[in-house]
C-alpha cells in the first residue's frame, strides 16, 4: 500500500525553541501531524543520546533539523552525519536544516544534508531578532543595558517568524526541494541601533556597551548560561561579527514571495506582548 505522506508525522527537532515552536504551531494549524523533538517531548529526544533517535524517527516523513547549541560546536558535524544516515535509512523523505550565516563549520553540515539522497532545503539564517526577547539577552533588556562583544559592525537581523514560514513551506511543499535560502531582515542595524529601537518601543532608554570576548564570557556566566553555550556564543561573536554578514539577501523574498519583517515591527510587537515585562519560558534552540 502506498503511504500517504500527509498523514505521517513531521518531526520538529528543537520543537520548543524559537523557530521550532513556531513551526509546530503552524503545522498544527494546517492539521499536519507533528512530533516535537526535545528532551521534554514524548518520546524524548536528546542529540547526545543516540538511543533516543530511533523512537522519534519512527514513522515520520520529514524532519526539521535544529542542532543545539549550534552547528559550530565541535561535535556537530559528526552528530548531524550520524543522525542523517539513520533518518534516511529509516525512510525519511525530506530534510530541512536550520544553518548559520557566515559559519564555515555549518556549511559542512549543510553538505551532509545536500548529499543525503532525499529532498532537502537549507535555511541559512543571520542573527534572530528574537535573541533579544526569547533568550539570555532578555534579562539585559530588563536591566537597561545590553553588553555584547560587538562593535559597530551591522547585522541584518532576521525574524524567527519569517524563518518558521519558510521552514513550514519547505516541509509541506515540494517546490522548495533543493533550495538554499540565505535569509536576512530588510536592513542593516548595529547592535547599538537595535538596542535603541527596543528602547524606543519600550519608551525608556536601553544602553549598549561593547566589551571584549573575555568580558562577555564572564557576563554570560553571571546569567547562569550553560558553559557549552558560553563557549559557542563567544566563538560565534568572534567569527561572524567581522563584517562578513553585513549584506542583505533575498532569501525570504525567494522563498515566500514577500519581503522580510522589519526589526522595528518586531520590537514594537514584542514590547506590546510583554516580552520584557516578566521572566520568559521556553528553550533557546
Amino acid at each position: 500500500m502506498t503511504k500517504n505522506v500527509d498523514e505521517q508525522p513531521i518531526l520538529v527537532l528543537g520543537g520548543t525553541g524559537k523557530t521550532g515552536r513556531r513551526v509546530v504551531d503552524r503545522l498544527t494549524k494546517l492539521d499536519r501531524p507533528v512530533r516535537v523533538g526535545s528532551r521534554s517531548g514524548e518520546p524524548p529526544f536528546d542529540w547526545t543520546d543516540q538511543h533516543t533517535w530511533a523512537p522519534v524517527l519512527d514513522g515520520v516523513s520529514s524532519v526539521y533539523l535544529v542542532y543545539y547549541p549550534d552547528l559550530v560546536a565541535p561535535d556537530a558535524l559528526a552528530t548531524i552525519r550520524s543522525f542523517t544516515e539513520q533518518a534516511v535509512s529509516g525512510g525519511i523523505e525530506r530534510l530541512v536544516l536550520l544553518s548559520g550565516r557566515g559559519e564555515e563549520e555549518a556549511k559542512l553540515s549543510e553538505r551532509v544534508i545536500q548529499d543525503s539522497g532525499v529532498a532537502w532545503t537549507i535555511v541559512r539564517a543571520s542573527w534572530f531578532s528574537q535573541n533579544f526577547s526569547e533568550d539570555f539577552l532578555t534579562d539585559s533588556i530588563r536591566g537597561g543595558e545590553v553588553i555584547l562583544p560587538a562593535g559597530n559592525v551591522p547585522e541584518p537581523f532576521v525574524d524567527a517568524d519569517d524563518i518558521a514560514d519558510i521552514v513550514v513551506a519547505a516541509l509541506t511543499d515540494d517546490g522548495h526541494a533543493g533550495q538554499l535560502y540565505e535569509v536576512t531582515g530588510p536592513r542593516l542595524l548595529t547592535f547599538a541601533e537595535a538596542t535603541s529601537e527596543i528602547g524606543n518601543a519600550l519608551g525608556r532608554e536601553i544602553r549598549y556597551r561593547s566589551v571584549s570576548p573575555e568580558e562577555y564570557a564572564a557576563v554570560l556566566a553571571g546569567y547562569d548560561v550553560p558553559a557549552e553555550l558560553v563557549a559557542v556564543l563567544t566563538e560565534l561573536f568572534g567569527k561572524v561579527l567581522d563584517g562578513r554578514n553585513a549584506q542583505l539577501t533575498d532569501g525570504v523574498q525567494r522563498a515566500l514571495g514577500r519581503g522580510p519583517r522589519d526589526f522595528t515591527d518586531y520590537a514594537r510587537d514584542a514590547a506590546a506582548a510583554g516580552a520584557w515585562d516578566a521572566s520568559p519560558g521556553g528553550d533557546r534552540a
